[in-house]
């Protein structure tokens, strides 16, 4: 079967408004560059989406924040998008904050088809309110619930024609979860290969997971924030 589609344009051409939408990367690192910039040209309105991270103002996710496209967000780190604080203190945008592991969990139990599971991670502080409390040998514990979405837009090093991936070091993070989750999920790889070219014990998401796949047309890879240490001349 071959799931190589044109381009981003063509990948995301379907996605509706209103849709659930998770987003790899952590940071800008791994982030499906290529599909977010197609995302916003397309210019889809009142989505709700689930990533780690908002990007930065000007970038990623952030460029989907200044087209007025996302009414509410779940994720972990928010702290370098200046625009994302003023929509949410200004109540045009929903915002859930997750413990970032809560979140990791809440993806994977999406995709391995657990509704909801038990951990020790926010009982006691605002992020267990209105949720369920039970108690395990001595210790409370919070119920989160799965997260499933109808989209995923994922970034690979390499796949192949059918749908097979493998990540570059940390890019890994949140995209093999997210692939997972997703009714429809949609990969860009910087390298696309046909089947048989990629070692079968790198292969971290198998096919069955991908419906899309397109090479990514241009990657700019950029750094959220970089620090330098000044010379020694001062």
């Amino acid at each position: 079967m071959n799931k190589i589609v044109a381009g981003s344009d063509a990948a995301v051409a379907d996605i509706p408004e209103g849709a659930t939408v998770m987003l790899g990367g952590f940071g800008l690192c791994g982030i499906p560059e290529n599909l977010i910039a197609a995302l916003v040209r397309r210019g889809t309105k009142n989505l709700h989406t689930i990533s780690n991270n908002m990007g930065i103002d000007g970038f990623g996710m952030g460029l989907m924040l200044e087209a007025g496209m996302i009414a509410s967000h779940i994720g972990s780190y928010v702290g370098e998008n200046k625009l994302l604080e003023k929509l949410v203190i200004g109540g045009q945008l929903d915002l859930t904050l997750v413990p970032q592991g809560t979140l990791a969990e809440r993806i994977r139990a999406g995709g391995a088809g657990i509704p909801a599971f038990f951990t020790a991670t926010g009982v006691g502080t605002v992020v267990a309110e209105g949720k369920e409390l039970r108690e395990f040998n001595g210790r409370s514990y919070v119920m989160e619930r799965a997260l499933t979405a109808d989209y995923a837009l994922i970034k690979a090093w390499r796949g192949d024609r059918v749908g097979n991936l493998v990540y570059r070091k940390t890019a890994r993070n949140f995209n093999p979860l997210m692939a997972a989750a997703a009714r429809i999920t949609i990969a860009e790889v910087e390298q696309l290969v046909e089947p048989g070219e990629l070692e079968p014990d790198q292969v971290v998401t198998p096919g069955i997971y991908v419906q899309r796949i397109l090479q990514g047309e241009h990657y700019g890879k950029r750094i959220e924030r970089r620090t330098v240490r000044k010379s020694a001349g001062g």
